[in-house]
């Protein structure tokens, strides 16, 4: 929505916190998860298709035109959910995230060895182009530099065009109230 330049009320709930228990969050979104919007009584959840379903509403640039690079944005959106966003966050969770105890090193090493080749994999791709999808900063990029959020603690040395790619991401204006929101 920051992107997109429009107003929005946010309600700040934690992720499986009480809140999100309630029978009037599951009314929204029975699975008691975040992100869940709400847009003149039409409810949505799950980041990836808000970015896309308010980009494409709203007729902004971020949602591609073209056909071949909106089947790019969506090649790329559901590439990292399936490629990257698990593995991401267990790396983080069992490396510096969770407290010591809690850490397990053979799931931090499970892990990394699925992040490796899919880090290859964007890091190739990147030498290429700037941006995932087109010419542009699109939803493409805004999905996926999302869901890489922790990846900002990773050392992204042996992939330094996604180290390029994900700064240029989040040093975007609305990128940046995002993080100050999620790091508040």
């Amino acid at each position: 929505l920051a992107e997109l330049g429009l107003p929005y009320t946010h309600d700040d709930i934690l992720p499986r916190s009480a809140p999100t228990q309630t029978p009037e969050f599951k009314a929204l979104n029975p699975n008691s998860r975040l992100p869940t919007i709400e847009d003149d009584g039409f409810v949505l959840y799950e980041s990836m298709a808000i970015n896309m379903y308010l980009a494409k509403k709203h007729n902004s640039p971020l949602y591609p035109k073209d056909p071949k690079n909106e089947a790019l944005m969506w090649q790329w959106s559901l590439w990292e959910t399936d490629r990257l966003d698990r593995p991401v966050v267990n790396y983080v969770n069992h490396t510096s995230a969770l407290p010591e105890a809690q850490r397990d090193k053979a799931q931090a090493d499970a892990a990394w060895a699925e992040v490796v080749p899919a880090f290859d994999v964007l890091d190739g791709v990147l030498a290429n182009r700037k941006w995932l999808a087109g010419d542009d900063f699109s939803v493409a990029d805004l999905n996926v530099a999302s869901a890489l959020y922790r990846a900002l603690s990773i050392d992204l040395a042996r992939w330094p065009r996604i180290s390029e790619w994900l700064n240029r991401c989040w040093d975007r204006p609305a990128a940046k109230v995002a993080r100050k929101m999620r790091e508040s």
